[in-house]
C-alpha cells in the first residue's frame, strides 16, 4: 500500500499541483462575478430562471431583497428594543455572550427539537386537511462528518414506511450552539416543512414516480422557509429570543437575494458581499465566508429559498383576496402540496385554476 501511494498517489497530487499552478489559476476570471466570462450576463439570467424557475430578473430580484432586509430588520428591532436593547448589533452580541441562551448538553438540544415538532403535531390538523403517513424521528448526525456539518438537516424516509424521515441534529459542541436558532430549523427541516412536503409528496398516487421524488429547490426550500413562518402564524415563537432567532434565519435568505445577484450583475467585490453580510446580520466570519464563496461558485441557486417563500406568500395573499370567507387555509395548503415539487411558474397557474374553481 505504501508502495502505491509513493508511486502513483503522491505524484499523481504533484501533477494536479502544478496543473492548478501553470494552467489553471492564470487562466481564471479576475471578477468574482460569472458576468465577467463571455455571454456572463445571458448565463446568469438562464441560472436565476433555471433555479428560481420563474421570469424574475437580477435587477427585480436584487431590489426584493433589499426591500426584505429591511422588512426584518424593523421586525429584529422591535424584539431588541422589547428586552432593553436600543439597537441590533448589541442585542447580537449580548445574545451571543448569553450562556442561557445556548444547551447545557446534546440531549438538552435534542430534547428542544423534539419540543418545537411535539408541539407543532398538535397544529397540523387545523392547517392541512392531508397529513404524511410517514412518521419522523430526530437523530444526531455521525461524529465522522459532525465538525464540518450544518446545525441539522432532513433525511427523508423510506417509501415503504420501513424507515422514518429525521431531523438529523448536529450535537458536535453542542454547549456552544444557539437555542434561539432551534425553533425555525425545527419547523423547516420537520414539520410543517420538509417531512411533511416531501413525504406527502413520497405518498402520492395516481402520478408518474418521478413526480412523487423529483424536487426544484424553488419549492422545496420556498415551501420549508414559508414553514418558519407559517410557525409563528399559528401562535408560536413564544419566546422573543426564538422569534429573533427566526427573523435571522429568514434575512439570511433575504441577503442571499441582494449579495447573489450583487457579485453576478451588479460586479459587486468578494469584499463588498462580506460587508453588506457584516451589515445587516450577525453571523460569524467563518460562515460568512463560507456564503460569500458559495453564491459565487454557484450562481443563482441561493434565490430559491426567499423566492420561493415570497411566491407561495404571494398566493395565499391573491386566493383570500379573491375568496373572502370561502378561503379556507387547509384548502390552499392541500392544492399546494398535492401534485409533489412545481417549478414556480406551474404553481401560479395551478393555484390561479384552483382559485377560479372555489369562486
Amino acid at each position: 500500500m505504501l508502495a502505491v501511494i509513493g508511486k502513483e498517489v503522491l505524484p499523481a497530487y504533484l501533477r494536479f499541483q502544478r496543473f492548478l499552478e501553470v494552467t489553471y489559476v492564470p487562466a481564471g476570471r479576475e471578477q468574482p462575478g460569472i458576468t465577467a466570462l463571455p455571454d456572463g450576463a445571458k448565463y446568469y439570467a438562464f441560472c436565476i430562471r433555471r433555479q428560481t424557475t420563474t421570469s424574475l430578473t437580477a435587477e427585480q430580484i436584487h431590489k426584493i431583497g433589499e426591500e426584505e432586509v429591511k422588512r426584518d430588520e424593523a421586525e429584529m428591532l422591535v424584539i431588541a428594543k422589547q428586552l432593553g436593547f436600543t439597537d441590533l448589533k448589541a442585542f447580537q452580541a449580548a445574545v451571543k455572550a448569553d450562556p442561557k441562551l445556548r444547551p447545557k448538553s446534546a440531549d438538552a438540544l435534542l430534547d428542544a427539537y423534539r419540543g418545537y415538532e411535539n408541539g407543532m403535531q398538535a397544529k397540523l390538523p387545523s392547517l392541512f386537511g392531508t397529513l404524511p403517513k410517514a412518521k419522523l424521528e430526530v437523530t444526531t448526525i455521525p461524529d465522522y462528518s459532525a465538525k464540518s456539518a450544518p446545525a441539522a438537516y432532513y433525511n427523508q424516509g423510506a417509501p415503504d414506511g420501513s424507515r422514518p424521515g429525521r431531523i438529523t441534529v448536529n450535537v458536535y459542541n453542542a454547549t456552544e450552539r444557539s437555542l434561539p436558532d432551534v425553533e425555525a430549523v425545527a419547523y423547516h427541516e420537520g414539520i410543517p416543512g420538509h417531512h411533511l412536503q416531501i413525504s406527502i409528496g413520497e405518498e402520492l398516487t395516481g402520478i408518474p414516480e418521478f413526480r412523487k421524488f423529483g424536487g426544484y429547490t424553488a419549492f422545496v426550500e420556498g415551501w420549508a422557509l414559508y414553514s418558519e413562518r407559517l410557525g409563528k402564524e399559528v401562535g408560536f415563537y413564544k419566546d422573543p429570543y426564538s422569534d429573533y432567532g427566526r427573523l435571522e434565519a429568514d434575512i439570511w435568505r433575504a441577503i442571499r437575494l441582494v449579495v447573489d445577484t450583487g457579485v453576478h450583475s451588479q460586479h459587486w467585490t468578494r469584499e463588498q458581499m462580506i460587508d453588506y453580510f457584516h451589515a445587516h446580520s450577525g453571523m460569524d466570519d467563518t460562515n460568512i465566508n463560507a456564503e460569500t464563496d458559495r453564491y459565487i461558485a454557484w450562481p443563482g441557486q441561493a434565490l430559491a429559498y426567499k423566492v420561493g417563500q415570497l411566491k407561495i406568500l404571494e398566493l395565499r395573499d391573491r386566493a383570500k383576496k379573491a375568496l373572502g370567507p370561502k378561503f379556507d387555509i387547509k384548502a390552499f395548503h392541500d392544492e399546494v402540496l398535492d401534485s409533489g415539487a412545481l417549478p414556480l411558474d406551474v404553481l401560479d397557474q395551478r393555484l390561479t385554476e384552483w382559485i377560479a374553481a372555489q369562486k
